[in-house]
């Protein structure tokens, strides 16, 4: 019951198969009560069945990242329930289908604005209406990937976008740390989520880390959900504005 008592908001939960699915049923294992968005009504239903089945009451909020009036009302609603808050999870990432094939020289100027918004500057838009109500303390989590600091052939913008997201970690965490909140990124390795089969060639890249990452395997979602909870977690006290690579060992290679 590592999160007995603690009270936090999972933003990003798509589906069953999602990673911030699999964070939430740890964190709800763990004691932790907890909140969701979804993202328009098309998402409502499926995400409010998913909270309803961990039982008890999760507060649910309509959230579209790129829209300051409706974080504002999130977070309003969570002060209004709950008064304050322990921990952010943050797993919301996009990019346009067709800046995930092919080469990243075609990018487009608003498939690079768009993707840098939603994926990255939504971490700090985030942040800046959670960390008023963490006031004693809590920690925020952002889920990456290696994509951010080595080329991953067709990953083009996302990889950008996860770059500005594990440096905005950073300085989020210098600037809250006086505050006792801790704000880390979680690298987890390809896992099959519906999401992650948008990205032209991710089978391929499933089976070059299975061939290649000293464990032979791939990550399970489940080793990803419980290293979330251990940064959610007092068990992490003393870290923040670091990268946590969850990846069955594939980034120490150097080929």
């Amino acid at each position: 019951m590592l999160l007995q008592g603690k009270k936090g908001l999972i933003v990003g939960v798509a589906n069953k198969r999602s990673i911030a699915w699999a964070i939430a049923q740890a964190a709800h294992r763990e004691g932790a009560q907890l909140a969701f968005t979804y993202q328009g009504e098309r998402l409502k239903e499926s995400v409010g069945e998913l909270a309803a089945g961990l039982g008890g009451s999760s507060p649910l909020y309509e959230c579209d990242v790129t829209n300051d009036a409706q974080m504002d009302q999130v977070f309003a609603g969570i002060k209004s329930a709950w008064g304050s808050m322990d921990f952010l999870v943050h797993a919301v990432a996009f990019a346009k289908r067709e800046e995930l094939e092919g080469d990243f020289l075609p990018t487009s100027r608003e498939g690079f604005r768009l993707a840098l918004d939603v994926s990255a500057y939504s971490l700090t838009a985030l942040a800046q209406r959670a960390v008023p109500l963490m006031t004693d303390g809590g920690s925020i989590v952002a889920l990456t990937y290696y994509g951010a600091e080595k080329v991953i052939p067709r990953y083009n913008i996302m990889g950008v976008a996860k770059s500005a997201l594990e440096a905005s970690i950073r300085y989020l965490a210098f600037d809250v740390g006086p505050k006792k909140i801790r704000v880390n990124g979680l690298s987890a390795g390809p896992v099959q989520t519906l999401a992650a089969r948008g990205i032209s060639g991710f089978t391929d890249m499933m089976k070059i880390v299975e061939g290649k990452a000293p464990l032979r395997r791939n990550v399970q979602i489940e080793e990803v959900a419980n290293a979330a909870a251990f940064l959610l977690s007092p068990l992490s006290s003393g870290i923040t504005g670091e990268i946590l690579y969850v990846d069955c060992g594939y980034n120490i290679l150097g080929m």
